[in-house]
């Protein structure tokens, strides 16, 4: 007798597992994000569900972890031939057991938003996902950026624990070997601000975007435009309605909103008025 699909077993993902999350990718009309996957994998735990006929995942997820004060689950997807058969459910129960007490966050489409409020997750945010060909709009921001060295890693990890309240050493050291870019903000000798653009298809990512205020994150955003011919695509914390503006009026248009959920704690830990954009939104 065949296993029923809701009692399929789920096995821990590698990164020899990259095409295939890249296939289920692709099966349900996302972007391959070759890419991201393997950041992901390789940084945090994947977990998929495998096709008893032997074709593949159906379906996958990534849980980064940031210690015992946050993990962040992203990339949750079910093939389309096994959709809305209880596969997702299996698969998120799983990796809330597998979470135990630690508060889980992520970024949940409008599709996905009533699965994670059925297993105890809050609405907490809410992010905007703009993209375009960029083109400054208004007076030129005036904080001053230049490229992040070696030696700037250490500053950037104790800004961004201070900023997004956990620990990322684990992800961030591979910032310089991910992304195309990756610039600093300064002030009198000290750090203000961050950030990277990675490739993504056709595009280049802005994230994680880490700034002391509006106008530090505009002077990021232009100086990582500077080195690009890619469109930008970026998501943005929507409580940051002045950075949005300014993005909007400078040629990104907006693509889509996703709600940001939590579960296990009242509120995520750090200081979002510092916290512009995520790495991505499947990592937090």
């Amino acid at each position: 007798m065949s296993t029923p699909l809701t009692e399929l077993p789920v096995r821990r993902l590698t990164p020899a597992d990259l095409q295939s999350c890249a296939n289920l990718s692709e099966d349900r009309g996302w972007p391959r994000e070759e890419h991201k996957w393997g950041l992901l994998l390789a940084a945090g735990t994947g977990y998929g569900i495998d096709d008893p006929d032997g074709k593949g995942l159906v379906a996958g997820c990534v849980v980064t972890s940031y210690g015992p004060g946050l993990a962040a689950l992203g990339m949750v997807l079910v093939a389309e031939r096994y959709a809305r058969q209880g596969i997702g459910r299996r698969l998120m129960r799983y990796v809330l057991g597998e979470a135990g007490e630690t508060p889980l966050t992520l970024h949940a489409t409008p599709n996905g938003q009533p699965l994670y409020e059925e297993l105890g997750f809050t609405h907490v945010g809410r992010a905007e996902m703009v993209r375009g060909r960029f083109r400054p709009s208004g007076p030129a921001p005036r904080s001053v950026t230049r490229p992040a060295t070696a030696e700037d890693l250490q500053a950037i990890l104790r800004l961004d624990a201070e900023v997004f309240g956990v620990d990322r050493t684990h992800i961030l050291a591979r910032l310089p070997a991910f992304a195309d870019q990756l610039r600093i903000a300064e002030a009198d000798g000290v750090l203000t601000g961050y950030a990277a653009a990675w490739p993504n298809m056709d595009t280049h990512v802005v994230g994680p975007l880490i700034a002391r205020d509006t106008d530090t994150a505009k002077s990021l955003i232009t100086s990582l435009a500077t080195g690009t011919e890619r469109p930008l695509r970026t998501d943005i914390d929507v409580r940051h309605e002045e950075l949005l503006t300014w993005l909007k009026a400078s040629g990104l248009e907006p693509i889509a909103f996703n709600a940001v959920m939590l579960r296990g704690a009242p509120a995520l830990p750090g200081d979002w008025a510092r916290r512009f954009a995520p790495l991505t939104v499947a990592a937090g």
